[in-house]
């Protein structure tokens, strides 16, 4: 009783730290911070300005998705300070019991406040940011759903009055600013992500992780290795050496991880060398100090074949480039995937086989008497999606035509039956991997125009982007169809 007496005393009830609603100081700590990231300023700002405006705005909870390493969490950390409140993260990996968020009945031993009200106790104020981490992470067990319990921490309209089973009294939660993060927002259940006002940050591209680098990375690693601005400096040339021949990710952890990697092969020579006074990285010396290019520009390599057509696909770490293979010999009219396919993709193969029987009915006898073998590389690692069916099908009509297609075109897409083209989702990343593989031209569903917005206009500057509807303009544009 008396642990559960102090636990209620030192919650902060009524003790609200003075939130700074200045707009232009609040912009300059975010700018200062992060480079980038425009609609998550602008919708952080947009939140401060009706916060000024009016007393009673309790405001949406902003959930931020996006690919790891994008900078989801230490933007939380940037708001807090521009907004004068105080920071609490608290980390939902892998929680899968419901006590953890609502705390455990008095009754039991051991008995302690869910994590949330503990994140308040924390803070030591009613109105603090709480950072809600990996929400698409937690877990479900015999010992309840840990999805169900944040509901109501998660709604405005019932946050006010929040109960912990542990504290058993009502706690207004109305003033707390959540913000949560996931990787992956189809791993969020519906209810939870109905409440939730969704910002979806992309990768970022070559030129942004330039910045990044120069602005962000390379003071930080040189701070922390002790190493002077004078003894080490990255030529712009060598800093985008590295992103595009040692890292490629959607966010820039590997990229920090690299530089640090060179920081400490200088911080060696600059302790073992006597007469040390400064360094510069050049691209001519990323071999000695990080080892061979581990992503060799594949843009050479690439050559016309007939049967073979790059298709773009989505990772949780960005696009990909995703060629697609197709052979034929004799047999008997089978059809074999490999490539470690899903089952949607294997339906969407399915259909293409389908689709180009109709489409070249001539060829009638090629499909009876033959067997067709579809392989997707790299064959250990699993894909799954729709969005290859426009690929497949350029692919089979280039084998059935004898018609090579040009390797510096990509495509991505979904294909019915009846030869229409379906939107897809993912465009932004994929065609940042067709412009970083070096492709000229993508065609993509034309009912996917508006997701043009989100992509940057460094890609779609490098670009030839080709709305199509029907699988048949692109057969037709590619010449594998008379």
């Amino acid at each position: 009783m008396r642990v559960y007496l102090e636990t209620c005393l030192e919650l902060p009830w009524n003790t609200s730290s003075k939130e700074r609603l200045d707009l232009g100081r609040a912009e300059k700590i975010l700018n200062r911070d992060h480079y980038g990231m425009e609609k998550v300023k602008a919708r952080f700002l947009e939140t401060l300005a009706v916060r000024k405006l009016s007393d009673q705005a309790t405001g949406q909870i902003i959930c931020l998705v996006g690919p790891p390493g994008v900078g989801k969490t230490s933007i939380a950390r940037s708001i807090a300070e521009a907004t004068g409140r105080k920071y609490v993260r608290v980390s939902l990996g892998g929680v899968r019991d419901e006590a953890d968020i609502m705390g455990h009945r008095r009754t039991y031993v051991g008995s302690m406040p869910g994590r949330i009200m503990a994140a308040v106790k924390q803070a030591g104020t009613n109105n603090p940011l709480i950072l809600l981490d990996e929400i698409d992470k937690l877990g479900q067990s015999f010992k309840g759903d840990p999805s169900a319990s944040l509901l109501e921490v998660l709604d405005p309209e019932q946050n006010s009055a929040f109960q912990d089973h542990y504290i058993d009294l009502p706690f207004d939660l109305s003033h707390v600013l959540f913000v949560t993060t996931a990787n992956d927002a189809s791993a969020i259940p519906g209810p939870l992500y109905d409440r939730m006002d969704v910002i979806t940050l992309g990768s970022y591209t070559a030129e942004e992780k330039f910045h990044i680098a120069s602005k962000y990375l390379v003071p930080k690693q040189l701070k922390k290795h002790g190493i002077k601005a004078a003894q080490l400096r990255f030529t712009p040339k060598a800093l985008h050496a590295i992103i595009e021949d040692y890292t490629r990710e959607a966010g820039v952890r590997t990229l920090e991880r690299t530089i640090g990697t060179i920081c400490r092969k200088v911080a060696r020579r600059i302790v073992t060398e006597e007469d040390f006074k400064s360094y510069s990285v050049k691209p001519a010396d990323l071999e000695d100090l990080l080892g061979p290019a581990k992503f060799a520009k594949d843009k050479e390599e690439r050559r016309d074949e007939i049967g073979l057509v790059n298709g773009l696909a989505w990772t949780s770490v960005g696009g990909e480039l995703l060629p697609i293979e197709v052979a034929v010999m004799n047999g008997t009219g089978k059809i074999q995937l490999t490539g470690s396919l899903g089952d949607v993709m294997k339906e969407s193969a399915a259909i293409a086989v389908t689709l180009v029987k109709e489409l070249y009915p001539e060829k009638a006898e090629l499909f009876a008497k033959n067997d067709l073998h579809i392989h997707v590389p790299a064959g250990a690692v699993p894909k799954d999606g729709p969005s290859a069916g426009i690929t497949l099908v350029t692919a089979l009509s280039s084998l059935v035509s004898g018609k090579p297609v040009n390797p510096e075109i990509a495509m991505t897409g979904e294909v019915s039956l009846r030869g229409g083209i379906m939107p897809i989702g993912g465009l932004p990343e994929k065609l940042m991997a067709a412009q970083r593989a070096g492709v000229k031209k993508v065609y993509i569903p034309k009912d996917n125009m508006p997701d043009l917005e989100d992509v940057a206009a460094e890609v779609k500057e490098k670009l030839t982007i080709v709305p199509v509807k029907k699988i048949t303009d692109v057969l037709k544009a590619e010449k594998v169809m008379a």
